[in-house]
Order: C-alpha cells, then sequence, then structure tokens
C-alpha cells in the first residue's frame, strides 16, 4: 500500500484555493492558531491570475483598489506601475503577499480537491484529492473563485484540429508565438476583447467569431510615478472604508441626483465625465435607473452607441455586428468590457469576421472549423474565449456530500442556492467565498468582497470555538429567507431579462437565476454584519 496514500493529514481548518480569497484566508485562519493548510491545482498562487494569463490580460479594477487592507504598509510597500496592471504584474503581486507574510510554506500546489464528505458521526469533513491522499478536518472553506471553471469542449471534433487550441482561462505558460499565424478567436466578451485588441497587430491573420455584441468603454490606462502612489497611500484609510460602502465595492457610487431630478443637460454631463473616466464607472456610478428603467436604459446605451459607432466610421456591416441594438439588450445588463483600441482592430487589413448569427460554427475539422454554410475555414490556432461555468461550476466539479449523503453538485442541478454565499444549508462547517447569491459571484470589486467574506467567515468560526462549538451550519429557514429577498431584488432589474453568464444561460441545462445579489455590496455588508452582531442567529451552532 502506498503509505503517502494511506496517510491521513488531520486540521483544523484546510482552504481550497491560493487565489485573492484563499491566501486571505489562510492568513486568517493561521492568526488564530488553527493547524490550517491550503491546496491549490497550480503550481503557485494567483488563482485566476495564475491561469489566465492569455494575451492582454489585465485588471479592470483600479490597482489602488484591487488591493489587501489588513496590512497598511504592505499597501504602501507595493507599487503599481500602471492604473490597470496587466496579468504579469499581478501575479507577482500576490506572491509579493504571500512571501511577505510566509504563506507558501502552508500551500500544497499542483493538487486538485476530488471530493469532500461530511462525517457526521465525527462532524468532520474527509477531503480527498486526485492521487488519493487524504485529509480530514473541521472546516474546510473553498475559496475557489467564481470565475474557475472554463468551458473547454463547446463544440464537437474539437480533438480533431490539427494546429493549436488555446483556451484563454488555461492558457499556458509555454504557449508558442503567434506572429505571423492564422488565428481564430471565439468569443466576445471582456476575455476575448482583451485577447483580440492585444494579438491582432502581431498575428498574420485573425478571424474573430463573432455571436453576442458588446457595450464597450475606452479603458483609460495612464502609468503611476512614484507621485501617483504616494497619493493613493496618504488616502489608504479614506479608500479602505469607501469600497466597503459603495453599490460594486469601488472607490465611486452612483450620482447623488437621480435621473428625474437631473435635466438633460445634466444628464449628459454625468454620462460624459463617467466616459472619459475611462473605468468602469459609466456602468457603476452614473444612475441606477439603468439596472431599473427600460426606457432609461435605452437612452443610456444609445449614448454607448452613438460612442462606438464613431469609432467604427458608421461602417454599417461592422456596427450591425459589434454593437447591441435595442433588440439584444441594454447597457450594464451584460458584463461591461474595458478596452483598448478594440473596435479598431476590426478596421484592420488583416482582420475578418464571422457572424455567429447568421452562419453559427458547425463544428471542428482538422484543418479547422466548419461553419453552418458549409464553408471551412482554415488556421494554425484556435483561440476559446467562450467563457466560465460561473459562480456554482468549481464548486460543482467536486464531489461535495454532506448531511444524509447529499451531492452539492445534485441539488445545484436542481436549484442553486445558497446563504448569502456563505453557507449551504446541508453542509455544517463548509464556507464557501465567490458563490452564488452574493455580490462576489459577479457584481463587485472582488478584493473588496472576497476580503468582506473572509473576514466574516474567519470571525463565524472564531466565534464558534470560543463559545464550544464544534458545527456551524445555516438553517433551510435563514438560506430560504435569503433566497426570497436575493430574488425579489434580482426581479425588479433588467438583467434577469436578458440571457447572458450572469443568468448561467451560457452553461446548456443550468438552472436560471441571477448568480450575484444585485441589492447593493454596502447592502450586502449590512445585512451580514447584522447577523454577526446579533450572535450569528440562523446559523446553527453545536
Amino acid at each position: 500500500m502506498n503509505a503517502a496514500v494511506d496517510k491521513v493529514t488531520v486540521l483544523d481548518a484546510m482552504v481550497i484555493g491560493a487565489g485573492v480569497a484563499g491566501l486571505y484566508q489562510l492568513y486568517n485562519l493561521r492568526k488564530m492558531g488553527l493547524k490550517v493548510r491550503a491546496y491549490d491545482t497550480a503550481t503557485g498562487v494567483g488563482g485566476t491570475w495564475y491561469w489566465n494569463r492569455y494575451p492582454g490580460a489585465r485588471f479592470d479594477s483600479q490597482a489602488e483598489i484591487y488591493q489587501y487592507w489588513f496590512d497598511e504598509e504592505m499597501y504602501k510597500s507595493w507599487k503599481p506601475s500602471e492604473r490597470f496592471p496587466a496579468q504579469p504584474e499581478t501575479e507577482e503581486w500576490l506572491n509579493y503577499v504571500a512571501d511577505r507574510h510566509d504563506l507558501k510554506k502552508d500551500i500544497q500546489f499542483s493538487t486538485r480537491i476530488s471530493s469532500a464528505h461530511y462525517d457526521e458521526t465525527s462532524q468532520r469533513w474527509n477531503v480527498t484529492t486526485d492521487s488519493g491522499e487524504r485529509i480530514n478536518t473541521q472546516f474546510l472553506i473553498a475559496c475557489c473563485g467564481m470565475l474557475s471553471a472554463p468551458i473547454e469542449n463547446r463544440f464537437e471534433g474539437q480533438s480533431s484540429f490539427k494546429g493549436e487550441i488555446y483556451l484563454t482561462g488555461k492558457w499556458p505558460k509555454d504557449a508558442t508565438s503567434l506572429k505571423g499565424k492564422k488565428v481564430a478567436v471565439i468569443g466576445t466578451g471582456a476575455t476575448g476583447i482583451q485577447v483580440i485588441q492585444t494579438i491582432a497587430p502581431e498575428v498574420g491573420n485573425l478571424t474573430v467569431f463573432c455571436r453576442t455584441p458588446q457595450y464597450v468603454i475606452p479603458m483609460k490606462n495612464p502609468k503611476y510615478s512614484e507621485e501617483d502612489w504616494a497619493y493613493w497611500c496618504e488616502k489608504y484609510n479614506e479608500t479602505k472604508n469607501k469600497v466597503l460602502n459603495t453599490f460594486a465595492g469601488f472607490d465611486y457610487d452612483f450620482n447623488e441626483k437621480s435621473w428625474a431630478e437631473s435635466t438633460p443637460e445634466e444628464r449628459e454631463k454625468v454620462l460624459e465625465t463617467q466616459w472619459e473616466g475611462g473605468s468602469l464607472s459609466l456602468w457603476l456610478a452614473s444612475y441606477p435607473e439603468i439596472f431599473f428603467d427600460e426606457k432609461i436604459g435605452e437612452e443610456v446605451s444609445e449614448f454607448v452607441r452613438k460612442k462606438m459607432r464613431a469609432r467604427l466610421g458608421n461602417d454599417p456591416e461592422l456596427c450591425n455586428l459589434l454593437i447591441p441594438t435595442a433588440d439584444d439588450y441594454t447597457f450594464g445588463t451584460h458584463r461591461v468590457p474595458l478596452e483598448t483600441n478594440y473596435l479598431e482592430v476590426y478596421l484592420r487589413d488583416n482582420v475578418r469576421t464571422v457572424d455567429c448569427r447568421d452562419t453559427p460554427i458547425q463544428k471542428f475539422v482538422p484543418e479547422g472549423i466548419q461553419t453552418s454554410d458549409g464553408t471551412i475555414h482554415d488556421f494554425d490556432v484556435i483561440i476559446l474565449a467562450t467563457g466560465f461555468d460561473a459562480g456554482s461550476g468549481a464548486l460543482s466539479r467536486i464531489d461535495f456530500q454532506g448531511r444524509d449523503n447529499r451531492s452539492l453538485k445534485d441539488q445545484w442541478q436542481n436549484e442553486i442556492t445558497t446563504a448569502m454565499g456563505l453557507q449551504v444549508h446541508g453542509y455544517p462547517n463548509l464556507f464557501t467565498t465567490g458563490a452564488p447569491l452574493a455580490p462576489s459571484a459577479a457584481l463587485c470589486n472582488m478584493t473588496t468582497c472576497l476580503q468582506y467574506q473572509v473576514n466574516w467567515i474567519t470571525d463565524c468560526i472564531d466565534f464558534a470555538l470560543k463559545n464550544g462549538k464544534a458545527t456551524v451550519e445555516v438553517s433551510q429557514e435563514t438560506q430560504d429567507a435569503w433566497v426570497k429577498h436575493h430574488d425579489e431584488v434580482a426581479a425588479k432589474t433588467l438583467v434577469v431579462k436578458t440571457d447572458s453568464w450572469y443568468m448561467g444561460s451560457n452553461v446548456e441545462g443550468k438552472p436560471r437565476r441571477l448568480l450575484s445579489y444585485i441589492g447593493g455590496v454596502n447592502t450586502y455588508h449590512q445585512k451580514c454584519d447584522e447577523i454577526a452582531e446579533n450572535g450569528y442567529p440562523g446559523f446553527d451552532m453545536t
């Protein structure tokens, strides 16, 4: 018998994932004095910033707010090179965080978690890795990421293609150069846009397979000097407090005057100012009515369309292909990408498009891609920017079994439910970050929301242990109440009326529910704080 496999590692707490949430969760639990270890499939820290190393990958939250807030000196010592840093710098930053706090000694890399089964007798979790290693732990915290389960085998015949296929969510470190090659990109979401605008000048020929057009905002990404970062260091406490109390966890929030209270001239000024800001503020800090009122949403949509048309030279074919119409969806109900000269790519001589609404991809063939009209498009490389099984996907790919042998995967195939994205009834001592029905599933500056959830989980575990309790499990009633509240808030918005990965529409058979809580980060914090301040009612402790 393999001694390594036969051995059981016994822990007080175990963390799945070594990304933004996992690193901070490990730090907090270790600080409590618990015997804790983190596990990650990757060979290094970073989570999404480890895997998504595709050309052009970068922040769309500003560097000054995509930050940890538990170590002021750490914040001030790291100096970002620009407002929206690229993936290599972000991965370097997360390694800096891990090294500064000596976290790697308690992280096991190159390890995939296969299963986690709750033992009702011992009130502990039995976890198994892909190599057969076993871990026994009291508390299990899944920091698996909200966008970490890429959709891989989407098309018939993918294995028959004789060239190279790259998945953006699993971009290899040793990927070959694209220079001079015939390249296809499938997908024009935020990731696809970053890839397309980056590789177009390098490749020989680029073909973009377009299906869903996107409203896009030009990114303003200035370099940061020592003086720039000194300015943000002086505002450390102010910024730290601000991001916890805005709608989306950024350092900006919606306009104080409502749409109805503003004159047409005032509205135009607000929209122009936010547009020129070159961030996500037009989406998350202009008028909240864009999420609720179709007429107002259409007016803002048309504002964006005019900007986009001008950049495309009002070319009718390109405008029809790349700009959403009122019949598609309104601005803000899909994820809004930031971009740099993305639209101008389509004016290049080496770039062409295939409209997948008219001629969908039928299958992959050895030469490349065959569309429904019978055309075979030849390529050297095909890049799949085809999205993720968001929110629930990473957790569903692990065999979680709770009380009475219930399966989380099976439950979520019928209905995706959680209590505030922190726990699921029937799974004692299993806590989650970035899970469905919390702002961190999609609608938040991720460092804001993930850190808040980690702090709440840490405090809850600490409360239980100090009160001599062995388990924490959200009650069915509390979970049902949260789901009801979540759905009532979501039903008032336009987001639920459109198909997007926010609604799980990109995954065949996935139950339809808004994955992210849309009541606001500030409201979410208030509701979670209230539970903690009152001794965690609804979270049963035994």
